[in-house]
């Protein structure tokens, strides 16, 4: 991750030996590993919560404190960057809170390196709008203001330095967010636009549109100029139409999304058929329960057809990089026929249900092998039947699918299950569909827990082990022997540097104790961030 031989690598290693000089101890959780759980999780410890939101607080970021203390702010924000920009953070908030908070630091070189990161750390309009929401909820407790000079050139240059025509799309999609507005942000940033585009659009946003008009109507504009007001006045023509063909013909003609239109253009079932035609793939996915119970999908139909070749194109699915776990997790809950919140029923399509099953599997093209040996475990001592919080998945398809994202992916894969004091090898290989994979798993008989059998099993059978995923529902876990003390003797007769993740499918906060060793880590929940968890510790990113 690193730079090999520079001064950062040195100072901000994953290894680091122990501080006395007497030998160390190559799992000691550094200040760099607990910096980076919380830029990945937003928690410095290490137990990764799946589905947790909320802001994240002053609290929780001890070690990034000492870090700026320790005066090196520099290498913390260009590690903000590398979570920010290598889809490595499974939650982006921490990085925005840590930009903020390096901003507002009393070092100036620290201050001077967050300014700069701005732009590449907040990628959207959305980004922008949180990174100053958190400066703003810093200023009480530090003491300061906001809106100084270096502020204000960041956010500035953050618009300054957009695509004109991505501009105009963005401030006509996302107005507002945290509370903050462009307005608010063009204002108070005192911004100098650095092009004729960049001017339009800022008079659009701070005087609107009837000004922009005024201002262009009788002026021979540069063709960017000219193509950025088109944009603007489709936008503003969609915004008081309330003749449905013409919004239709104008979603179709330009491309236009739901953001850009009124409510009252949402309850038509034909502007949602217009807007499905070029809805991100992930967007159509989360929605088919709601097309299908307003009639917009209906059983034979040709949107519904269009809509199922979408799913389950390959040229589609690699464009958006969906996982296949996504996919599952959409699958399910249309499957379900009911929303979360009891309200929106419907019965779900065959015809959609078969094209979500064909872009499963297509999308593991989109999953990249780490490279490293894996032994991925399944306690079936307690019934698989029960359902992963948040999801309508059980625990048996769960369980099945993560076999199966890393016997299809990973060269070297060991699958067991393990129960009443023994361990079972399973023959869950990279051609089984989802159904015979679950199969597998669930035809094994249950008994008593003891997550250490598997890394038992691989110790006295010589397996050379990289990553131990143990996948378990009892929300009591028991061991014969220390975790710890199990993996140290694998470590010493492998000679491998092994690590074991701990998954409580079912679990809403039990974990491992704290081990003070980095190799660990506890998943309570999950979800598709906690695969990145997995990805992040197998190649020592946190």
């Amino acid at each position: 991750m690193e730079p090999s031989g520079s001064s950062t690598a040195a100072s901000l290693s994953n290894h680091t030996q122990n501080s006395t000089g007497s030998g160390g101890c190559p799992w000691e959780i550094s200040d760099k590993v607990k910096l980076c759980r919380f830029l990945c999780y937003a928690s410095e410890g290490d137990v990764y919560t799946a589905r947790e939101e909320g802001r994240v607080i002053m609290e929780s970021t001890e070690t990034l404190l000492s870090l700026l203390e320790q005066g090196r702010g520099a290498e913390v924000v260009e590690e903000i960057k590398r979570f920010a920009q290598d889809d490595r953070a499974v939650r982006l908030d921490p990085s925005f809170f840590a930009l903020a908070l390096c901003s507002q630091y009393s070092e100036l070189k620290t201050r001077q390196a967050a300014f700069k990161a701005v732009k590449e750390v907040c990628r959207n309009p959305a980004h922008l709008f949180s990174f100053i929401q958190y400066k703003k909820e810093l200023k009480e407790g530090m003491k300061c203001g906001i809106w100084g000079r270096a502020l204000r050139k960041a956010v500035s240059d953050w618009y300054n330095e957009q695509d004109a025509m991505s501009l105009a799309a963005a401030v006509t999609k996302c107005k507002q967010r945290e509370g903050w507005t462009h307005q608010d942000l063009l204002r108070l940033s005192h911004t100098k636009p650095a092009n004729e585009a960049i001017i339009l659009i800022s008079k659009y946003v701070t005087k609107g549109w009837k000004d922009v008009q005024a201002a262009y109507a009788d002026k021979e504009n540069p063709e960017e100029v000219v193509k950025v007001l088109s944009y603007l006045e489709v936008v503003e023509k969609v915004k008081h139409s309330c003749d449905e063909t013409e919004v239709i013909n104008l979603i179709e003609e330009h491309k236009l999304e739901r953001e850009q239109l009124l409510t009252d253009h949402l309850k038509s079932k034909q502007v949602w058929r217009a807007l499905l035609k070029e809805m991100p793939l992930q967007s159509v996915l989360r929605i088919l329960g709601k097309m299908t119970s307003n009639k917009i999908l209906e059983p034979g139909g040709s949107e519904t057809q269009a809509v199922c070749d979408r799913i389950q194109n390959e040229t589609a699915l690699k464009k958006a990089m969906i996982h296949p776990f996504s996919i599952l997790l959409a699958s399910e809950n249309y499957k379900r026929g009911q929303g979360y919140q009891g309200k929106t029923k419907w019965t779900p399509d065959s015809s959609i249900l078969k094209a979500m099953d064909t872009a499963f599997y297509t999308s593991f093209m989109n999953l990249e092998p780490v490279g490293k040996r894996f032994v991925v475990a399944v306690d079936v001592s307690t019934s698989l039947s029960s359902i992963v919080p948040g999801t309508s998945i059980s625990t048996a398809v769960a369980a099945a699918a993560v076999t199966m994202f890393f016997a299809r992916t990973e060269a070297d894969t060991q699958v067991l299950a393990y129960s009443e004091g023994a361990v079972v090898p399973c023959t869950v290989s990279a051609d089984m569909t989802l159904a015979q994979a679950t199969v597998e798993l669930v035809k094994i008989p249950g008994g008593s827990t003891d997550c250490t059998l598997p890394v038992m099993w691989a110790t006295e059978n010589g397996k050379s082990v990289d990553v131990f995923v143990i996948l378990t529902n009892n929300p009591l876990w028991t061991f014969a022997a220390s975790p710890v003390e199990s993996l140290k003797k694998h470590r010493e007769k492998s000679g491998v540097n092994s690590k074991l993740v701990m998954c409580g499918l079912t679990s809403i906060g039990h974990a491992l104790a704290n081990t003070d060793d980095r190799g660990f880590l506890s998943i309570c929940g999950f979800d598709l961030g906690a695969l990145s968890v997995i990805r992040n510790l197998a190649q020592d990113l946190i």
